[in-house]
């Protein structure tokens, strides 16, 4: 049988487009669809002007840091609108490179949304078809908010980059990543913000000592974080949205923005029909090699729900290309991925926590929280810290864990060490980078728990 193209993608985010690319590289006919913009969630509402606004929220902090040390600087108004130009200008070339990438390597891409019409065929919006021997799925994820009275007056972190203007006044409602990280984000940018959520602590699944470590950080830098709360309704009140919360009190906010949860974005695709097999949580299920339950259809990334990371992604889709176009079966590693949680303070983070090394066997930890020469200099009272979590049996560091201003560029070099398996000892010979934050992770001596 002959098909159009070896390969259609459905969804052109970071791991749709690098599926695509190297597709076509290894010689497949390849063809893409995507309904919104190019760039998928991280470029585009996601990662890449989320950091951005961190950058630009953080300067705040410096002006007065800039002053301690001496310079004769005078701290001034954020500039929202010269901010958001700027941003979306870059968002625009970012997009750019992502079609360009495709059209350099051959990639016939449709700006339309597609579904599945049977195994080996894909429908676009104007009813065209597209036959392909193989089919992958890259649709992504979608942020969601819960059913309650006035939930509509809800913004999500879609929209947050597209705001008018800034409020005054915010609340966020959410305890994960995308919650804490907007929550510095806003708070540094001059909006008094409050961040609801429901559970004991924020950043679930994480370090208990870095979650602590992190929420105490947020509130002396004025977040005003409260835990054990939720949100029971809303409503419109003049040009302010009136919150009633699980307490019985009200509050009143400019915004009010949700981030609780992001669903796979599998829906109307065409899969039930097809037969491809969906989870509890509507993501589409695939085996070690990224394959559905129908042969010739293929997912990567956020809507598989298995590390909703873009850098796994790419590495899914790398994998996806390995295995079915160059004859050489990979299955994607999601073993003891380093990563970076954006919060002010800032968390970098590899391999297991705590908690769950300590069900697992013996451990001792090993971790030293102080504050930062640069900042204690200034007078800011922000404490850092630094963590390792060692197996007593094989003396393997099987977590690291740190809090602090840039964690996100050490965690990536402290991974490459706990992925090749270093031990405590290895980590002990390491001569230590003086005078840096760092430098503790290589000096840490003596366990301050073991069990």
């Amino acid at each position: 049988m002959s098909f159009d193209y070896d390969l259609f993608v459905i969804g052109g985010g970071s791991g749709g487009v690098r599926a695509a690319r190297v597709a076509a590289q290894a010689g497949a006919k390849v063809a893409l669809a995507e309904e919104d913009r190019y760039g998928g969630t991280c470029v585009i509402r996601g990662c890449v002007p989320k950091k951005l606004m961190v950058f630009a929220s953080e300067y705040s902090g410096m002006v007065g840091d800039a002053q301690a040390y001496g310079w004769d600087i005078k701290p001034g108004a954020f500039d929202w609108d010269a901010f958001k130009g700027k941003l979306h200008g870059e968002l625009d070339r970012l997009e750019g490179i992502y079609r360009g990438i495709l059209k350099n390597n051959g990639v016939e891409s449709f700006d339309s949304r597609a579904r599945l019409a049977d195994a080996h065929t894909v429908e676009l919006a104007d009813g065209t078809r597209k036959t392909a021997k193989h089919i992958l799925i890259a649709t992504g994820g979608w942020p969601t908010v819960p059913e309650f009275p006035g939930s509509e007056l809800a913004i999500t972190s879609n929209e947050i980059f597209n705001l008018e203007k800034l409020p005054e006044t915010i609340l966020i409602v959410g305890g994960g990543y995308i919650a804490s990280e907007f929550a510095g984000i806003l708070n540094g940018l001059g909006v008094r913000t409050t961040q609801f959520y429901r559970g004991e602590q924020i950043l679930r699944g994480f370090d208990e000592e870095a979650r602590s470590v992190i929420a105490e950080g947020m509130r002396e830098a004025g977040v005003d974080l409260r835990v054990n709360i939720n949100v029971t309704a809303m409503r419109q009140e003049g040009g302010k949205i009136r919150v009633t919360d699980t307490n019985g009190e009200e509050h009143l906010f400019d915004q009010v923005m949700y981030a609780t949860g992001r669903a796979p974005n599998a829906d109307n695709l065409g899969l039930e029909e097809l037969g491809v097999e969906r989870g509890k949580g509507g993501e589409i299920v695939v085996d070690q090699y990224s394959q559905t339950t129908v042969p010739s259809v293929y997912a990567v990334g956020d809507v598989t729900d298995r590390v909703a990371l873009t850098p796994v992604a790419i590495r899914e889709g790398m994998a996806f290309v390995e295995t079915v176009f160059k004859g050489n079966p990979t299955s994607p590693d999601h073993e003891l991925i380093p990563t970076a949680v954006f919060t002010q303070p800032e968390l970098g983070t590899v391999g297991l926590s705590e908690e769950d090394a300590a069900k697992q066997e013996a451990i001792e930890v090993y971790a030293a929280s102080f504050k930062p020469m640069q900042q204690s200099f200034a007078g800011r009272a922000q404490k850092v810290l630094m963590k390792l979590v060692v197996s007593k049996a094989s003396r393997k560091v099987l977590g690291c864990h740190i809090v602090a201003p840039g964690a996100g560029e050490m965690i990536q070099l402290a991974g490459i060490a706990v992925k090749m398996g270093a031990t405590k000892e290895d980590f002990d010979r390491t001569v230590a980078v003086h005078p840096t934050m760092s430098e503790e992770l290589v000096t840490l001596k003596t366990p301050v728990r073991s069990t």
